[in-house]
């Protein structure tokens, strides 16, 4: 997963896997807690606000979305089942492959490219 595969100066892959997989336990138990609220983007992008930057170790919303999906607890996976029956659309999985993004928890969005 590309999000496994960027490492930083210094780090090589398997740091870089348990440095995603930490950060992915810690945003799940967040998201069940409520301490980070799940939005659904206008065009189906996915965004996790209440994630300070200092912990998301240059994670993505989409990385952490697909990661969610495959392996997260069942009350997280509700949880982002729950934002796409708020916002009455589902998150696009091309639309996060695009690179769609928001840098204010879903208040803007933008596009790669």
């Amino acid at each position: 997963m590309p999000c496994d595969t960027v490492t930083r100066k210094n780090q090589n892959l398997s740091e870089r896997v348990d440095e995603v997989r930490k950060v992915l336990v810690a945003v799940d138990k967040r998201i069940v807690s409520r301490l980070v609220r799940v939005r659904v983007g206008p065009q189906g992008a996915v965004v996790f606000d209440g994630v300070p930057d200092d912990e998301r170790a240059g994670v993505t919303d989409a990385c952490i979305y697909r990661r969610i999906m495959a392996t997260g607890s069942a009350l997280a996976r509700q949880t982002i089942a729950q934002a796409e029956r708020v916002a009455g659309r589902s998150v696009d999985r091309r639309v996060i492959a695009q690179g769609v993004h928001s840098h204010d928890g879903g208040r803007t969005w933008h596009g790669k490219g």
